[in-house]
């Protein structure tokens, strides 16, 4: 089942996850922002850009799981570049976003 269509500024989905309320946080790589998505409706509720395309990853941590960190890529990036986007491969920590992330799920090896 199709959740939700990208739309061209937001390019290709990456890592996710998921808050409390049930809502899913998308990466998009080469978008340079991090989106949450209402997956009962299917509707962007949130973007959250940053100050890098290439971003890979999302999750919640802190004390209590209100903060989400951001990774970013800067893998196979030329020089020219990496000079016009100085962030590329740097971790985000983003407080204010008025929701909390779930802790993660430990397994047994």
């Amino acid at each position: 089942k199709l959740l939700y269509h990208l739309e061209k500024e937001e390019q290709m989905p990456d890592g996710m996850c998921i808050d409390a309320e049930g809502k899913l946080w998308v990466a998009c790589i080469d978008g340079g922002r991090v989106i949450r998505i209402d997956p009962e409706t299917g509707k962007r509720i949130q973007t959250v850009r940053l100050p890098t395309p290439r971003i890979t990853s999302c999750c919640f941590g802190g004390k209590d799981y209100s903060e989400m960190y951001v990774t970013s890529a800067y893998d196979g990036l030329d020089e020219i570049t990496l000079a016009k986007e100085p962030h590329a491969g740097e971790i985000f920590k983003i407080t204010g976003l008025g929701v909390k992330g779930i802790p993660q799920n430990f397994y047994a090896a």
